[in-house]
């Protein structure tokens, strides 16, 4: 499960990242801090993210 969590980790982490960017910029936080800060936010939370769509598909699976 952990190799279906870290395919997935490249796909949920680029959405969730790019995501609260567009967020952060539509909000007006256009300076360099405000947009690193959402990619990082971004970044971590897909890994529970992940992890637990991982778990969803092998559970479907069986």
């Amino acid at each position: 499960m952990l190799r279906l969590a870290s395919i997935l980790y490249s796909i949920v982490a680029t959405t969730l990242s790019g995501s609260l960017i567009i967020i952060a910029l539509s909000t007006g936080y256009d300076t360099l801090t405000p947009i690193l800060v959402a990619a990082l936010i971004g970044a971590v939370l897909a890994v529970p993210v992940s992890y637990f769509v991982a778990q969803a598909i092998i559970s479907n699976k069986r």
